[in-house]
């Protein structure tokens, strides 16, 4: 009788350890062990298959891709090796850009993705990834341009118009001093500012949007920024 219990409870314990580690391959499995970025599936380069070793390990373990999409702030935090974190973001609707001649940074809104190298259904689905040209609101350059140079650019609205009218504001004589200095030396693409018209300029993503959380980047400048726009126009 004592032998029977025994053995009975030896056999429910095998059941929940294999139960137990069934789940826990489960959720590794889970986890993207899907994904694996070793190079021994491969084969070599005259074409003959690489003899297989040893088994997947975690180390090599790949994630699926976060497809940023264009959209209101998502971001998720994901542990990864060694206890450090990475920011997943699943949509994004803002980021700093920076106006590289002018050394100015400012937060703006990202309006549409216009261009991708990689494949156009990135542009269709409005993903946002490194490289790709966006539309940004200009409305934080321009504003920034006016108090620094005192000139205006793009089309003028009905309320700034009627500012304009009214007068010149005071201003001290270093000021002025100041100002002419700076307009002496301003220097400002044409076709760029052009798109200040629109109120919309081109800019170029520069930060890892899966990889950080943020869609930082630069806008557009000199033969870059004639480069895309000639690409724009074929796509």
């Amino acid at each position: 009788m004592l032998r029977s219990l025994v053995g009975s409870e030896m056999c429910i314990r095998d059941r929940v350890s294999t139960q137990s580690t069934w789940g826990r391959f489960k959720e590794f499995a889970g986890k993207g062990m899907g994904i694996s970025r070793d190079s021994r599936h491969k084969r070599r380069l005259t074409g003959g298959r690489m003899p297989i070793h040893k088994k997947k390990r975690l180390f090599e373990m790949g994630r699926s891709p976060a497809l940023t999409k264009l959209g209101e702030k998502r971001v998720r935090r994901l542990r990864v090796r060694g206890g450090n974190f990475k920011f997943r973001a699943l949509r994004l609707d803002h980021g700093n850009f920076t106006w590289q001649s002018e050394g100015f940074t400012r937060p703006t809104r990202i309006i549409d993705v216009v261009y991708n190298a990689t494949n156009n259904e990135l542009v269709r689905t409005k993903t946002l990834v490194k490289n790709a040209i966006v539309q940004i609101d200009a409305t934080p350059f321009r504003k920034w341009y006016s108090t620094h140079y005192n000139f205006e650019l793009g089309k003028k609205k009905k309320g700034e118009e009627e500012k304009a009218t009214q007068g010149p504001q005071k201003q001290s004589k270093s000021v002025k001093r100041k100002l002419e200095a700076r307009n002496k030396e301003r220097i400002i693409d044409p076709i760029l500012e052009e798109q200040f018209n629109s109120g919309r300029i081109l800019a170029c993503i520069s930060s890892r949007p899966g990889q950080s959380g943020r869609a930082d980047g630069y806008i557009l400048e000199g033969r870059e920024l004639e480069f895309y726009s000639k690409k724009i126009v074929k796509k």
